[in-house]
């Protein structure tokens, strides 16, 4: 069931989404060089903790029953697409890592990813990172009262693979709001003429997962983290919005 958020509830996603976006840009800002994922997990942590909010991936349940994920964020590198644990592993020049990252406060969640690189990149992985944002900004803003779900979908779609790229299928955005996940399911491909029509109230966490290859992916050992097929690098941005009558609203800009 799809639920439409009360002016209320919306005013305190607002809230969640500025933590969600406070903490992630100091995230982004720690990226660099022999930095480990854990030491990135740490700082989200003690962030959440100043600031009063719960992060909800820690200990979050597996969607098929298998253990809790560990981390409080997603640290996804390389070919890693999304839900990499945070370890001991430090980060190299030339690498990307994609962070995603969520909150509870006051029972509302916000939830925002992004993806940035370790150091001095290559210039087809630059792009690779450029383009999955800009596909993300191109179908946030078809997210409009009145229009159907598949424009957002297709809009990322048409995008990425314009620019050479593929998009992940077997996961996708979501609906928010007192849960992290919440109907509907958001692809990030299809058709503009398909899914639900938009309405004011709803509250939507749009994430394309775009690859440098095909689009592929697995999920390792671990029980939780998805990698590309091919072995090629993957680049993951989100973020949570509120539909309305004129431009949607962006609540996890940072």
């Amino acid at each position: 069931m799809i639920i439409i958020k009360t002016p209320e509830q919306i005013a305190k996603m607002r809230v969640a989404g500025k933590v969600t976006a406070q903490v992630l840009r100091i995230l982004e800002s720690k990226v660099a060089p022999g930095v480990t994922t854990a030491y990135l997990n740490q700082i989200a942590e003690e962030e959440c903790r100043k600031r009063g909010a719960h992060p909800v991936f820690k200990n979050y349940p597996h969607y098929r029953g298998g253990r809790p994920f560990p981390g409080a964020i997603c640290a996804s590198v390389n070919d890693e697409v999304v839900h990499g644990i945070p370890a001991d592993r430090q980060l190299q020049e030339g690498e990307i890592i994609s962070i995603d990252f969520g909150v509870i406060v006051n029972g509302f969640a916000g939830d925002s990813a992004l993806t940035v690189p370790v150091g001095e990149v290559d210039q087809e992985v630059a792009r690779l990172i450029n383009t999955t944002e800009e596909a993300l900004l191109r179908g946030i803003k078809q997210a409009k009262a009145g229009s159907r779900l598949g424009m957002v979908s297709s809009t990322i779609q048409t995008y990425a693979e314009k620019n050479g790229f593929s998009v992940v299928r077997e996961f996708v955005g979501h609906g928010i709001g007192e849960n992290m996940h919440e109907d509907p399911p958001i692809p990030n491909y299809g058709r503009p003429d398909r899914g639900p029509v938009l309405k004011n109230g709803m509250a939507l966490a749009i994430e394309p997962m775009v690859n440098m290859g095909r689009p592929e992916v697995f999920v390792t050992t671990d029980e939780w983290t998805v990698k590309t097929r091919d072995g090629s690098y993957s680049a993951h941005f989100e973020h949570t919005i509120v539909i309305n009558d004129n431009e949607p609203e962006i609540l996890t800009l940072r």
